[in-house]
Formats: structure tokens, C-alpha cells, sequence
């Protein structure tokens, strides 16, 4: 009789025992699969490091060999311009004309006009000195007293400002991004009375550049989002696996 009382009490312990290790098992188990995933933004503004001007003229004429000889002269004073300004003869880059015959063009509105010729001529700077280039399209107006205009309003031919130098600041800006995402996640963990783990899976987005606004598209507005998994440990959990200290 003795034997089976003391059976079962060690029965009843061991379902005891059992019960709370089957319990710590599945909590721990849960808590392996407790994330959260943050996203982290990090943006900069940054100068234009480089800028492509087209600068745009047309003449008009009925003799093709006139008109070769006026565009010929006119590239030279344009160029005599530029280089005086301070840009480099190797920046400059004269574009093949662009030529259109009035009296042949099919959809012309107009075939009475006085000139059959119309003639556009494209000389482009390409250029790392952004703030001069933004000088000279400002004092453009000087070339209409060597007797050229310079014309606008082409979509083909706009001013484009460029930022190049993206490598050098990509580090910092995606540790900032990182440091924005953890801040998010401490925070979230906090709310949920957790403690933030370990990263569980980490990826970082496309780094974008941007204008700044329309009318300032020499400022750049450069952008990167990192998306973190970082692991969740439930503070209940690791207070009763923690053992007591006296």
C-alpha cells in the first residue's frame, strides 16, 4: 500500500515537472517567433555636382551655304564666350544641326512662308562647375549683343542638374537610417513591455534623388529607407528563466 501511495505522489510530481518544462518549451518556442519589422528614413539635401546646358539658336534663310557659314560663326562666338567665362574647351560639345526644309515639310502649315530653310543649332556645355554654369544661364542675354539668341521652351533641350557623388555619402546616411529604425523599434518594444533581440533579417532600399522643388532643381533631395526584423524577447519570459539572486 506503501508503494503505491509513494508511486503516485512521484507520478503527480513527474506530471508536475513535466507540465513545466512542456510550459517553458512553449514559451520559449513562442518567443522565437515574436519580430518586429521597422523602417528607417535617412534624407539629405546636397548640391548638384554636375549640370548639362544646351544652348539653343536658330536661323532662318533660304541658302544652305550661307546658312553653314552664319552657324559656323555663331558656334565660334558662342564658344569665344564660354571659354572666356571660364568654362573649358573640353566641356563644350557642338551638337550636328538640326535642318528642316518649310517648302517640303509635309505638315506645314504654311508653304508661302519667306524662308524655306529653318535651321536649329545646339552647342552643349557639360560641366562639374554648376555654380558658374548657373551664373552664365542667368547673363545669357550677353550673347544678343554679339548678335545671337538663345532660345528656350524645346523640352528636348532642357538644363539638367546631376548629383554624382552618391558613394561618398552612402555610408552615413545608412547608418542614420539603421540608428532611426532601431529608435522605432525600442520604442515599439517598450509599448509591448518586450526587450528588442537581435536582427533577424535586415534590407536596404534603392537610394532615390530628387529635385528639391521645381524651381530649384540644382538641389538635390536624396533618400534611402532600411527595413530591419529585429527579434522580440518577452520580459515575463526572461524573468522566470532568470534565476533569483540573494
Amino acid at each position: 500500500m506503501k508503494n503505491l501511495k509513494l508511486e503516485a505522489a512521484l507520478i503527480m510530481v513527474g506530471l508536475i515537472l513535466l507540465g513545466i518544462f512542456i510550459r517553458q518549451g512553449l514559451n520559449t518556442f513562442a518567443a522565437k517567433d515574436r519580430t518586429v519589422t521597422v523602417k528607417g528614413l535617412a534624407e539629405m539635401e546636397v548640391q548638384a555636382d554636375k549640370v548639362i546646358w544646351p544652348l539653343v539658336y536658330k536661323n532662318l534663310g533660304n541658302d544652305l551655304n550661307k546658312l553653314y557659314e552664319d552657324i559656323k560663326q555663331n558656334n565660334q562666338t558662342i564658344i569665344q564666350f564660354l571659354k572666356e567665362q571660364g568654362i573649358d574647351e573640353k566641356e563644350i560639345s557642338i551638337n550636328a544641326p538640326e535642318i528642316i526644309d518649310m517648302k517640303a515639310e509635309r505638315y506645314s502649315g504654311d508653304r508661302d512662308t519667306p524662308y524655306r530653310y529653318n535651321v536649329t543649332s545646339v552647342i552643349t556645355v557639360n560641366s562639374n562647375k554648376t555654380e558658374l554654369v548657373r551664373k552664365l544661364i542667368s547673363e545669357q542675354g550677353e550673347l544678343l549683343k554679339r548678335g545671337i539668341a538663345i532660345t528656350s521652351g524645346d523640352y528636348r533641350y532642357n538644363v539638367v542638374y546631376e548629383y554624382t557623388s552618391l558613394n561618398k555619402i552612402k555610408p552615413q546616411m545608412i547608418e542614420e537610417a539603421t540608428k532611426n529604425a532601431r529608435e522605432a523599434a525600442e520604442k515599439f518594444a517598450k509599448d509591448s513591455e518586450s526587450r528588442l533581440g537581435k536582427i533577424k533579417q535586415a534590407s536596404q532600399g534603392q537610394f532615390s534623388i530628387s529635385d528639391r522643388d521645381p524651381n530649384t532643381p540644382y538641389i538635390k533631395n536624396v533618400r534611402v529607407v532600411t527595413t530591419i526584423d529585429y527579434l522580440l524577447e518577452d520580459l515575463s519570459l526572461i524573468h522566470i528563466s532568470e534565476p533569483t539572486r540573494h
